[in-house]
């Protein structure tokens, strides 16, 4: 069989790593801006719970069909999905369109980022990997340096809509590359796929989501709705799991959880996706409605989390066959609480410099913690199961950020609405609209303005002191990896 070229499907998978960073911070940096011209501020957080929703619904179910039908065939698929839904995206004309096509969008993601993970783990040794995951980590964020810029910049001059379709080129010569040069092992099973367990854990987390999206803003959190979507999504996870404990081949095989570094690593990459949304989804917002900086300059807060993560990314790979996968996480995770810390004190006068310097911090425990688990975690399973190991630990990252997402915007909606009870104003959450654009902003009566933004910091700053919790609660966490020494593993 022809041999896989390494460093062209290497150089594919860092493009498609690119397309995944880019996302992940260009449509933050565009939202206000999205937001103040098709309104709906309320529903500001479905644009990324809808996204995340899917990709992580699809994440397990996509590793799994990695491991039956093989990397290459399921990578094209997602980025397909990923791609089309990238250019109806660009094309919404209201805040309802632009969430059904980020639902499309997010189907497609679910399998690029993982899948380019697993590919890396199949093509190089255990030796290698801890090398070149760093180097991935490192060009994830170095590509994630250049999308709040990019996406300032297009949304002064060309449009919002370019946010999107800026993934088209670059996600076609990703696809292209790994086509051509990857090479797979046959694969004669005949494949058995659990869609039983990948619909009830969709229907399971989407009620789980609307709940936490829609709680205490479309109706009270003591409530008939919120006591029938708390019993509905806790039925569906405990049927999903009885049913995945007796599926000839579950999308969660459980039995990869019993490998203590597999069950510490996700549980804190759960936390850390909660941290990860709640940074990057209200950063641009803080700085651009209440410090009234520019897009650029709020794209310019997040770059400072992407130069973070790729340098601890870059030094995590060394670190870990140094000292070891525990010293290494747990490095990480003092930094996120650093980082959390000084966002809980944050105040409008620091001026986004301050912001800048907690994303950094945030940027290096990210970067340190992420790469320590892909790298661990595929060194402790088989190629077998690699696909879906990596899923498992992709997918508790995007379920933090799904909760995480969720559970922050309810938190910031019904904070803004106390707030303008408290107060006695009969504001509504569309009036934040107006502190998204200058344009708005200079329109609004010096008392107003002041109310508004004084109402937007003090409900940031509660969603700050949320992430502070998890990234504690990841600390914690990381303390159960005591003993993980490096990458070294018992699997043949």
């Amino acid at each position: 069989m022809e041999k896989t070229k390494r460093p062209l499907v290497l150089a594919s998978v860092m493009l498609a790593m690119f397309v995944s960073a880019v996302e992940a911070t260009i449509v933050s940096t565009a939202m206000p801006s999205i937001a103040a011209e098709l309104g709906g501020f309320s529903q500001y957080s479905w644009v990324f719970s809808a996204y995340l929703l899917m990709s992580t619904v699809t994440v397990l179910l996509y590793g799994k069909l990695s491991d039956i039908f093989g990397r290459k065939r399921i990578f094209t698929v997602g980025m397909l999905l990923f791609l089309i839904g990238s250019l109806l995206c660009g094309l919404a004309t209201s805040m309802d369109e632009l969430i059904i096509f980020r639902f499309v969008q997010g189907l497609g993601a679910g399998a690029v980022m993982p899948i380019a993970t697993t590919i890396v783990g199949d093509i190089y040794t255990r030796e290698e990997r801890a090398k070149i995951q760093g180097y991935l980590s490192s060009v994830w964020g170095i590509s994630a340096v250049t999308g709040p810029a990019i996406g300032g910049v297009l949304v002064v001059t060309i449009g919002w809509e370019y946010v999107f379709w800026i993934n088209l080129p670059l996600g076609i010569l990703s696809l292209l590359g790994v086509l051509l040069f990857l090479k797979e092992p046959i694969n004669n099973n005949t494949p058995v796929i659990d869609f039983k367990g990948a619909a009830l854990l969709m229907v399971a987390l989407s009620s789980l989501l609307y709940l936490l999206v829609e709680g205490g803003v479309s109706f009270d959190w003591l409530s008939i709705q919120s006591f029938i979507l708390i019993v509905v999504s806790s039925f569906l996870i405990i049927l999903f799991i009885l049913v995945e404990r007796k599926a000839v081949d579950p999308i969660m095989p459980f039995e990869i959880w019993r490998n203590k570094t597999i069950l510490f690593a996700n549980l804190v990459s759960l936390a850390t996706g909660v941290i990860l949304i709640g940074i990057s989804s209200y950063l641009p917002t803080y700085v651009t409605g209440v410090m009234e900086q520019p897009a650029a300059i709020a794209g310019f807060t997040l770059t400072a989390m992407s130069i973070g993560w790729p340098l601890a990314a870059f030094f995590s790979g060394r670190l870990l066959l140094k000292i070891g996968y525990f010293k290494t996480s747990l490095a990480g995770g003092v930094f996120l609480v650093i980082g959390s810390l000084l966002f809980v004190l944050m105040e409008p006068s620091f001026g986004p410099l301050w912001a800048a310097m907690s994303s950094f911090a945030i940027g290096i425990g990210m970067g340190l913690t992420s790469t320590a688990f892909i790298v661990s975690i595929q060194a402790a399973v088989s190629y077998k199961q690699r696909g879906a190991a990596t899923a498992s630990n992709m997918f508790m990252r995007n379920l933090g950020s799904t909760i995480g997402v969720a559970l922050l915007g309810s938190i910031l909606n019904s904070s803004l609405l106390r707030y303008f009870a408290e107060n006695g104003q009969s504001y509504s959450l569309s009036s934040i609209n107006d502190l998204l654009s200058k344009k708005t902003r200079i329109e609004l009566p010096v008392e107003a303005l002041s109310f508004l933004q004084q109402a937007l910091a003090d409900s940031l700053q509660i969603v700050y002191l949320v992430t502070a919790f998890f990234a504690m609660l990841s600390l914690v966490l990381i303390l159960g990896l005591r003993g993980q020494r490096g990458v070294k593993s018992n699997v043949k």
